[in-house]
């Protein structure tokens, strides 16, 4: 019920074309207080008192009120200051303040994950702790000062460490998934005896605008709520959308979120508005409650307004009329609040102008002294928190070794411990590796499709299942996007997600959970919040029998541009054990986000030269043994004739080939495993090609923006141009079925001779 009648259109609202629309909403609030003749109540008598009609406290309201003007001023300094060069981010609140009431009635433990027009949430969650002050924290961002304590000064975000607000910067949607995970991480947690680092009945909050509901990344975050509601598991988490009805300058059809969303049996529909603090707390209090008590989903759709344009670029006015431009303004949240603070006796005239302009002297004063602040300025600073490594605690973590007894009683006995076993192929040691790592974390996860009875496609995660439980290995739905946003979910949480992607090309429309979500959250955090995980997926060519581009995916491209992510690409069994024991170590130490590339036609290989030779199984490693981020592997070390570098199925193909290439031209042949594609060690390439009288590259991925563009850079870069260098690549094209794959990949023949085609450097 509302405290007050609809608020009259302001007075000024209608000024000619030409002025600023913030200058104008600013007056609007204004007049609209000096001229206010409505009717005045006595004040509530005490602070617990109800405003009349509303189940919101006067201390509650005039919280949330300021809060709004905190939000407010903001919004108003940027627009001023931008044109100064002082202020670096434009999008505001304006309009949106309504979801202080959300944070209000949420706790500061309840990790956020928020839309970026969430000024008046980040206010009143100021709140919670003392000793915060919300103008200046939000001041250091906008100026990006190197002293703003969300992200150091490296963009705009709204976030907190001790507030639990995760800062997401990158695409439209792309947080609702790891908010879901974040929901079903808290329910996980318990269930693998995993301590909290929040109250085991906190919910995970995730805010967005009705625009961006509608994109797939958004919609899968809703079906996947679903689906797990559905099955009657927990998921409390609030999905937040902010209706102000419209995205930019495309407008969402009227009743479009409530007829989309009111209806779904598995996300349970609430509605407030958000333009009317005193009729819209009890709505969102309950919807609060709801998420909270029944730990279902829950869509609070709140209704706003957007006053001020998109951002301080989006000039409305050349595209908006004046009159729907009036009609929006007049709906501003602020106007309704300023009715219910005067006729509810809470303030004065005078007093609510002075409080206005209170807020707004403080918000340009701390945005003055956030411009005198340092600013980052030198690269290695920029960076410092993109991609922490300590290599010598690595080193510590992935070769500890104290959990015999739990190995024991996994592999069945001393007799039965992998190291103790003749050599195997890939795919058997990569699976006793993820045993090991069970054992020596029981924090980790696998999940994926197919992980758990089935245990994968090609038997990699067979028995992880039987000896660890379905709550520590399970399937998910089909949808690679959730299974990497509830990678994140359970990262944030302290556990230690090893999701699998069944192939390399189901990774591609996922990626920007990776690249916008996963890989950025350090950076963006400074380190305050980090998501650590190992991504299996499996992949590259060669294939046989079973092909196509969707299984025969060499396109690495994606993941070597993602900043700060680690690749590691391991050829043989032995490789894979120990990659695997430093890629855990890297999460558990730095906090990383890493790939682990799985090439599927060596899962199963045994043979190197001819059938039956068994050179391409290794002893498994003790436990204790670990491979050092971005070491590769030498074969003939003292060759120098020709050094191939690869990777993957390249690397049995060069010694094959390295082989036949001895035979036919007498050279002397090392073989280069990199083994690590992300970073690309410059320096060891360097090394090994200083003193190769010949070169050749070979690259299973495709001829434009493959790996091996990498490696010839390093090469040239260190000054070693001259030596005579080819490339043996992929072409340029999807894979075919059947064996024309082979006629678009790199073979053993292909090597030797290309190596016919170099001559030596004098």
């Amino acid at each position: 019920m509302a405290v007050v009648p609809p608020v009259q259109r302001p007075v000024i609202a209608a000024r000619h074309r030409g002025l600023n629309r913030a200058e104008i909403c600013d007056q609007n609030f204004i007049e609209y207080v000096r001229d206010w003749g409505g009717p005045v109540r006595a004040a509530p008598a005490g602070d617990e008192a109800v405003l009349p009609g509303s189940a919101c406290t006067a201390a509650a309201f005039l919280d949330l009120f300021e809060s709004q003007l905190i939000s407010r001023h903001l919004d108003l300094m940027a627009r001023v200051l931008r044109v100064r060069n002082k202020v670096f981010y434009t999008i505001g609140s304006s309009g949106h303040e309504g979801n202080a009431m959300v944070a209000r009635l949420t706790r500061h433990t309840d990790p956020a994950f928020l839309h970026y027009r969430s000024g008046a949430f980040m206010a009143e969650r100021f709140r919670k702790l003392p000793g915060m002050d919300p103008i200046m924290d939000s001041a250091l961002s906008f100026a990006a000062s190197k002293d703003d304590p969300a992200s150091g000064g490296r963009h705009k975000v709204w976030g907190s460490k001790p507030l639990w607000v995760l800062p997401q910067t990158s695409t439209i949607a792309s947080h609702l998934p790891k908010a879901l995970g974040t929901a079903l991480a808290i329910e996980q947690a318990p269930r693998i005896g995993h301590t909290l680092p929040i109250p085991a009945d906190s919910i995970a909050i995730c805010s967005f605008g009705d625009a961006s509901s509608n994109h797939a990344t958004a919609q899968t975050a809703f079906n996947a709520a679903g689906w797990t509601s559905y099955q009657k598991l927990p998921a409390p988490v609030l999905f937040v959308c902010e209706d102000n009805g419209i995205g930019i300058s495309v407008k969402t059809p009227g009743g479009w979120i409530e007829r989309n969303f009111s209806e779904r049996r598995d996300l349970d529909y609430f509605y407030a508005d958000g333009l009317d603090l005193a009729s819209g707390y009890a709505d969102v209090e309950r919807a609060v409650a709801h998420c909270r008590q029944t730990r279902r989903p829950t869509f609070l759709h709140l209704r706003t307004t957007r006053i001020m344009g998109h951002a301080g670029t989006d000039f409305e006015i050349e595209w908006r009329s004046v009159e729907e431009l009036v009609k929006v303004e007049a709906g501003d949240p602020l106007l309704r609040s300023a009715a219910i603070a005067l006729e509810s006796g809470l303030f004065g005239k005078d007093e609510l102008l002075a409080r206005y302009e209170a807020v707004r002297a403080r918000c340009f004063a701390a945005a003055d002294e956030a411009d005198r602040r340092p600013k980052l300025e030198a690269l290695a600073e920029i960076v410092a928190p993109l991609a922490p490594y300590s290599p010598e605690k690595v080193k510590a973590e992935a070769e500890r070794n104290d959990y015999a007894d739990k190995r024991l009683g996994i592999f069945g006995g001393e007799q039965k411990l992998p190291e103790n076993l003749p050599p195997r192929h890939l795919a058997i040691q990569i699976n006793q590796a993820l045993h090991d790592l069970f054992c020596k974390y029981p924090e980790t996860l696998i999940f994926g499709e197919d992980v758990a009875q089935k245990g994968g496609v090609y038997t990699v995660t067979k028995g992880l299942h039987k000896a660890f439980g379905n709550k520590r290995v399970f399937n998910t739905l089909l949808d690679e996007t959730i299974i990497l946003g509830l990678a994140q979910g359970y990262a944030n949480m302290g556990m230690l997600p090893i999701p699998e992607i069944q192939y390399l090309a189901y990774f591609h429309n996922a990626c920007d959970q990776i690249r916008g979500e996963a890989a950025s959250l350090q950076f963006f955090s400074n380190d305050q919040y980090r998501n650590p995980m190992v991504v299996r997926i499996a992949g590259l060519g060669y294939q046989k029998g079973f092909g196509g581009h969707f299984h025969n995916d060499n396109s690495m491209t994606a993941l070597r541009d993602i900043p700060g992510l680690v690749v590691g690409c391991a050829s043989r069994g032995d490789d894979a054990a120990t990659m695997l024991r430093t890629l855990a170590a890297l999460a558990r130490v730095d906090g990383r986000v890493s790939v682990f590339l799985e090439p599927i036609a060596l899962y199963m290989t045994k043979d190197l030269h001819e059938a039956g030779d068994s050179e391409w199984l290794f002893p498994y490693p003790a436990p204790d043994q670990a491979m050092p981020l971005g070491e590769g592997r030498v074969y003939a070390a003292d060759s120098r004739d020709l050094v191939i570098f690869s990777y993957g199925n390249g690397v049995p193909m060069s010694l094959r080939a390295a082989r036949a290439i001895e035979a036919r031209h007498g050279w002397k042949v090392r073989v280069v495993d990199l083994r690590w594609l992300v970073p690309l060690n410059e320096t060891f390439i360097a090394e090994q090609a200083r003193d190769a009288r010949r070169i050749l590259v070979v690259d299973e991925g495709r001829h434009s923006a493959g790996v091996g563009e990498g490696i010839i850079t390093a090469i040239v870069e260190a000054g070693l141009g001259s030596v005579p260098l080819q490339r043996v690549v992929g072409a340029d094209t999807y894979t075919p079925l059947a064996g024309a794959a082979l006629a678009v990949l790199p073979g053993d023949a292909d090597i030797v001779a290309a190596a016919g085609n170099l001559e030596p450097s004098h």
